[in-house]
């Protein structure tokens, strides 16, 4: 399945919520099964891509560098914003605050944030751009000859 099979913004988005299900499924999973750094970074990562399938649904003709671009600039500038301690504070309150806004900074964070964005990037481009498919309609076969 590529995006450009799928007929439209409608459509990219619908896809882009699934993706994003299907992250905040991974990430649960992974701090199901893995603990300790595995988990953390895997779930950063995973932050990254989940930022990048939300901007595709509320833009969903994006183009895949500037989605991860803007991905990545949104989580490193949550992170750095952890340098404040309002984070912290919020995420004394509130579960959601903890989750999107973390707590305490953590330089290795920013750097599995660039791997996220780089995978949600391959995986964006992939769909966008598959062998052999132009997204054009074929031109009828009386037009051709």
């Amino acid at each position: 399945m590529s995006f450009r099979g799928l007929g439209g913004p409608g459509s990219i988005r619908l896809v882009a919520v699934a993706a994003a299900a299907l992250t905040i499924a991974a990430g649960l999973g992974v701090r199901a099964l893995a603990h300790g750094s595995v988990a953390k970074y895997a779930g950063d990562a995973l932050y990254t891509v989940l930022i990048l399938t939300l901007i595709l649904v509320v833009a969903p003709r994006s183009r895949p560098v500037l989605a991860a671009g803007a991905a990545v600039a949104f989580s490193c500038a949550v992170e750095v914003l952890q340098l404040t301690g309002v984070p912290a504070e919020l995420s004394r309150h509130s579960v959601v605050a903890r989750l999107v806004l973390g707590s305490t900074f953590n330089a290795p964070d920013l750097l599995w944030y660039a791997v996220g964005a780089a995978l949600g990037w391959c995986v964006h481009s992939s769909l966008l751009h598959r062998p052999g498919r132009s997204g054009r309609a074929a031109a009828p076969s009386a037009a051709r000859a």
